[in-house]
């Protein structure tokens, strides 16, 4: 595959993934598409040698791995990588209608660390999943995606407030709510519009809206951008990047090694959640693969992990944010995340093994520290290593303006991290 043809599809599945539901659905399609197998955590499992099979938890996380045709998994150990599914973002709230001044508004909750400012001035549609009670009284879940800009946050203009050029405080409550529609008191609500737009996507049988969990997101689409294409611009690099890097790379990699993917809902805030990497789930499946306690612990002991979280890359017009030691560039490869205090879970050894694939591989790879005097953020990477006792390390593709509604990342460090995940997927003996 080329990087070309590599970036192609990764801004196909940006723009095909606005929420955790739909990222997970995507995930799942492209496993079934390469001859994956769907697992239900309710039913029996039977896996056979050279199996690829997939699992989903709440639609908004999924596991994906694969096993040799030959080998024992419990002496090889899993090559596993780890990544998110959703990004900082506004979530419509349960009863979002807001009336007034003939407008329809939507009100919403700040999920994750948004830069809001960002959201401001935006074409804005809402997607997500949609409970409902059918013409049988039963209850069903469906996703939705409006597509189309449906709203936005308009700014006010600033004759009305002088001082906006030297900082806005913005009121989440006050400031946030979207604006949808003209309309008269008593219309539509936002129940109504998504029993509509589930008939228009052909669900049919809605008696009634039960529930919802929904998102906003920008429609503007993902893109390569730049004077020579240096740079990817879309929403939800954070980490939908990292998704589609850990997928490729497992259905790409030789089936000769025991590979996993586990990307996790809920570690924008947090990750305490059943779906989430503080949650059971990981270890749950891999207790499953392994079939006893005893053969449980002696396939972590000889597994790894790789937690895949985009990095802050070095910004020419805040350099003195960044340890200029440590001050990754964008498109020079991958970032080995580090931190004394384990905000990151990389180590010397984990980091060796690291080096090692991207030696293979013929790719850079860059290192990242926190400037001493600031706090630094964290990833799935402590929390798995913590729950399950697996070797791990923190890595990432470089990016800017993390967590704004439109993030920036080089155009050629997806395609790197790609190849030495696949070299990685590949290490025979991580002892």
């Amino acid at each position: 595959m080329t990087q070309n043809d590599f970036n192609q599809q990764l801004l196909t599945f940006l723009d095909a993934s606005p929420t955790p539901f739909h990222a997970t659905k995507n995930i799942v399609e492209a496993c079934l598409s390469t001859g994956f197998e769907v697992l239900e955590e309710r039913n029996s499992w039977a896996l056979k040698p050279g199996g690829r099979y997939v699992v989903t938890r709440n639609q908004s996380s999924v596991i994906a791995f694969t096993l040799p045709a030959e080998g024992d998994a419990t002496a090889t150990g899993f090559r596993m990588s780890g990544a998110h599914t959703d990004s900082p973002c506004l979530k419509v709230k349960t009863n979002p209608d807001q009336k007034g001044q003939g407008f329809l508004r939507l009100g919403v909750e700040v999920y994750g660390g948004a830069l809001l400012s960002t959201w401001f001035d935006r074409d804005l549609s809402v997607a997500g999943r949609v409970s409902y009670r059918d013409s049988s009284d039963g209850i069903r879940h469906a996703l939705i995606n409006f597509e189309r800009p449906i709203g936005t946050v308009p700014n006010l203009a600033i004759h009305l407030n002088r001082e906006a050029n030297k900082g806005v405080e913005i009121n989440a409550q006050n400031h946030l709510p979207i604006v949808l529609m003209q309309q008269e008191e008593g219309a539509q609500s936002f129940d109504d519009l998504l029993k509509g737009q589930l008939e228009a996507q052909g669900v049919t049988d809605v008696s009634e809206v039960l529930e919802h969990e929904c998102f906003a997101y920008d429609t503007q689409t993902a893109a390569v951008i730049g004077f020579k294409d240096d740079f990817i611009a879309s929403a939800r690099l954070d980490n939908l990047l990292s998704c589609f890097i850990g997928l490729k790379s497992l259905l790409d990699a030789p089936q000769e090694v025991p590979s996993l993917l586990v990307c996790n809902d809920h570690e924008e805030v947090g990750s305490m959640s059943a779906s989430g990497a503080q949650g059971p789930f990981l270890q749950s499946v891999l207790k499953r693969i392994a079939g006893h306690e005893e053969r449980y612990q002696q396939m972590i002991a000889a597994s790894m992990m790789v937690s895949c979280d985009n990095a802050h890359g070095i910004h020419p017009n805040y350099a003195s944010y960044h340890d200029n030691n440590h001050a990754p560039l964008l498109n020079a490869g991958p970032v080995i995340k580090l931190n004394a205090n384990q905000r990151y879970a990389s180590n010397s050894e984990s980091s060796a093994w690291f080096r090692l694939a991207c030696q293979q591989a013929g790719v850079e790879v860059q290192s990242f520290i926190m400037r001493s005097d600031l706090a630094c953020g964290s990833t799935i990477g402590p929390i798995t290593s913590a729950e399950l006792g697996v070797r791990t390390i923190d890595v990432g593709v470089p990016q800017f303006a993390m967590h704004s509604v439109r993030e920036l990342a080089g155009s050629r460090d997806a395609y790197k991290l790609y190849q030495v995940l696949k070299c990685f997927n590949s290490l025979p003996d991580i002892s």
